[in-house]
């Protein structure tokens, strides 16, 4: 009565422990969000750099433009216009091989909401030029501030960034919408989010290797599914050959379909992200009820490598979002992305694999309590599963045609050869399932009792 009194409190605490670390997002996703966008353009000649701004008006508190009623003062803000200027200025930073270029000339002016003159480099710097017409009526906060600024550079050839520090009150909230043309005239276009720092506009190949290792450990260490799909994969796994087979199946496949969705070989639609998430959920629960039922490890290796090549979709979507500052470094940033992934999750593993010894031989030790934390891992999955269903269910699945024929032939060329290595590779390993791990332990205690 004690032991099982002493278990059912361990087991409290560990789902109160859990609890709090699943809702702690959940509180965060349904605060209110307030998005602002900043546009900007960042052009390069031969001597100088255009950067070309526009910011709502509501970002401008502590200039004060003066009002009329319910409308801006156009005529009467000469003098905060000159201090937007300098806030702009001051917020978003132009660089030139890390030396922050200094301004040769600044104009600005006010803008209606309805103005789509920001659509073009050319139409936007035409715009700022142009004064603004005597019967313009911008209500307060409705508008828009136009800044041109021109910065004298030393090289076209120079590697160029863009520091923003504009409204940091709100965060990630806070986007800024850059057009980069180049000294070549190649063009590209990318968001910052608010308090990203520092952002390479054409970076060199080793910095953008060096970002996206980052975005890669940041993907894997943040991602509390691909986290809980990694502890449940290692809570049966006994000795270092097993745990190197496992892992390394699990890398080589989400390594396969990370590259192939980088291509766009991927399947492409409305329903693919809502499903890949789904197959996400589905595989941390069936992980987790097959630690309850028993493992076999040659089985565990070749399901690892099937929810790998799913777990590889659900990194793609990551690593869309980050290739905007890949600039022409596509390939390496790939393979960087890949690698901050790996290194990524071996610093999770050096984390978790002590901590879950710890667990195991304390809180929830022996074999009911590694039923206990499965069960606890197999309960999160399965609302996480219900919900994805959920939005998966109001998707249209697509038709299969003939412009989806070639994407379905390489994905099973692809899994046909993955699959076959995997089964080759795996039946060359000498790894023992449960009930052999178990047999052998018998047959050694039966020899030492006998001795």
């Amino acid at each position: 009565m004690k032991l099982l009194c002493r278990a059912m409190a361990h087991l409290l605490a560990a789902l109160m422990a859990l609890s709090l670390v699943l809702c702690a997002p959940l509180a965060c996703a349904h605060e209110f969000k307030l998005d602002a966008v900043v546009n900007t353009f960042v052009k390069i000649e031969p001597t100088e750099a255009h950067l070309v701004v526009r910011a709502p008006l509501y970002l401008f508190k502590n200039v004060r433009f003066p009002v009329s009623a319910t409308e801006v003062d156009i005529r009467g803000s000469s003098a905060a216009m000159e201090r937007a200027l300098g806030l702009i200025q001051q917020d978003v930073v132009l660089t030139e091989n890390g030396r922050t270029l200094t301004a040769r000339s600044a104009a600005g002016r006010l803008s209606l909401p309805s103005d789509r003159s920001f659509e073009r480099f050319e139409d936007a710097v035409a715009h700022v030029a142009r004064p603004v017409e005597p019967d313009t009526h911008i209500v307060i906060d409705q508008g828009y501030v136009d800044a041109h600024i021109v910065y004298p550079i030393a090289s076209p050839d120079a590697v160029f960034a863009l520091r923003t520090s504009v409204a940091p009150e709100l965060g990630e909230y806070l986007k800024v919408a850059v057009r980069y043309t180049a000294g070549d005239g190649e063009s590209r276009s990318m968001v910052l989010r608010g308090g990203m720092g520092t952002v390479d506009l054409n970076p060199t190949w080793f910095s953008a290797a060096q970002g996206f290792v980052a975005f890669g450990v940041a993907h894997i260490v943040t991602g509390l599914d691909h986290l809980l799909f990694l502890l449940c994969l290692i809570i049966p796994l006994r000795g270092v050959r097993p745990l190197l087979t496992v892992i390394t199946g699990f890398t080589l496949a989400h390594s396969f379909t990370l590259i192939g969705s980088a291509f766009g070989l991927a399947p492409h639609g409305p329903w693919f992200a809502p499903f890949v998430e789904f197959a996400i959920a589905a595989s941390i629960v069936y992980t987790a009820l097959e630690n309850i039922v028993g493992v076999d490890i040659r089985r565990r290796v070749v399901l690892t490598m099937l929810f790998g090549l799913v777990h590889g979709f659900g990194f793609s979507y990551g690593l869309k979002e980050d290739l905007q500052f890949a600039g022409s470094h596509l390939l390496v940033s790939l393979f960087a992305f890949n690698v901050g992934i790996e290194l990524g999750q071996l610093l999770v593993l050096a984390v978790m694999l002590p901590a879950l010894a710890l667990v195991t031989r304390t809180l929830l030790p022996g074999r009911v309590g590694a039923i206990i934390l499965a069960a606890i891992l197999a309960h999160t999955g399965w609302h996480w599963m219900t919900e994805r269903w959920d939005v998966l269910a109001r998707e249209r699945w697509p038709a299969l045609d003939l412009a989806s024929l070639p994407t379905l032939l390489y994905w099973v060329a692809g899994l046909t050869l993955l699959a076959g290595g995997v089964i080759a590779a795996v039946g060359r390993l000498r790894l023992d399932s449960d009930a052999e791990i178990a047999r052998k332990a018998n047959t050694s205690l039966s020899a030492d009792a006998a001795e």
